[in-house]
């Protein structure tokens, strides 16, 4: 086996895995999940804020 071949193999193989990861983020069932982490830094928690000084 020359090595072109092996890297063509490679390449396509990586290719692959990147599409399938992609069809994985953005895949349906994902979406609810990824809007819900997508809000956690803008919800409200229950941590005690220091007093303001003026």
């Amino acid at each position: 086996m020359d090595i072109q071949i092996l890297r063509s193999i490679v390449t396509v193989m990586s290719f692959v895995a990147f599409l399938g990861i992609v069809w994985w983020a953005y895949s349906a069932p994902r979406k609810a999940a990824f809007d819900e982490a997508a809000r956690l830094p803008l919800d409200d928690d229950d941590t005690p804020r220091p007093a303001q000084q003026k």
